[in-house]
């Protein structure tokens, strides 16, 4: 098979409290990485701010991309730069720069080691399908993830597997060199709008 499958239900992930709110972890690469240590090549997450202002904690050598869910946040990088977000736009930044938040949001992040690069995306579905082709031409490994943040979607990858993401559930698809035109469609289920958050890895 050119593709590794994990699902990972929302009741199998781990939300832990911080400073600011709460915090659950989606999915850490390799998968016995360890997030308090720094040990890993990437993490999605998501977080609950539940205070006006916070000061996000420092990461160095781990490149961060943000994206709001919910709510909006001024993000203030100390002698960088300064950006509000509002629902499905993203900040990408340095984890090692001093960050203030303002703002109380649901927000979701992706954190990046050294030799790793990603991208962030939003995919609504109403009605219809939303049909990609994967293909992993590079040298370096390849792994997509879909969150499914709102609604329920119905998934298939090749004509060879089906399953249903239910709201908070995530799929990883690692994608191997050999791997070449991997066929995901997504549709939404039970006629209910779907919000999917794509996760595009490279390491």
């Amino acid at each position: 098979m050119s593709y590794l499958l994990k699902i990972i239900r929302k009741s199998e992930q781990i939300t832990s409290l911080w400073s600011g709110g709460k915090t659950t972890q989606l999915a850490i690469y390799p998968e016995d990485g360890d997030y308090a240590k720094r040990d890993f090549k990437w993490r999605i997450s998501t977080a609950d701010v539940e205070v006006d202002e916070s000061l996000f904690t420092h990461l160095p050598g781990i490149q961060r991309i943000i994206m709001i869910l919910d709510g909006e946040m001024s993000l203030q990088h100390k002698g960088k730069h300064h950006v509000h977000l509002k629902p499905f736009e993203q900040d990408r930044f340095d984890g090692g720069w001093t960050t203030r938040s303002i703002g109380r949001v649901t927000d979701f992040n992706l954190m990046l080691a050294e030799g790793c690069e990603g991208d962030l995306s939003t995919i609504h579905i109403n009605n219809g399908i939303h049909h990609e082709v994967l293909d992993n031409g590079e040298s370096t490994k390849r792994s997509e993830a879909f969150y499914c943040f709102k609604g329920t979607s119905k998934m298939s990858i090749d004509k060879k597997e089906t399953f249903v993401l239910e709201q908070g559930d995530i799929v990883i698809v690692h994608i191997d060199h050999s791997c070449n035109n991997l066929d995901i469609k997504l549709s939404n289920h039970n006629d209910s709008t779907a919000t999917i958050i794509k996760v595009s890895i490279f390491c």
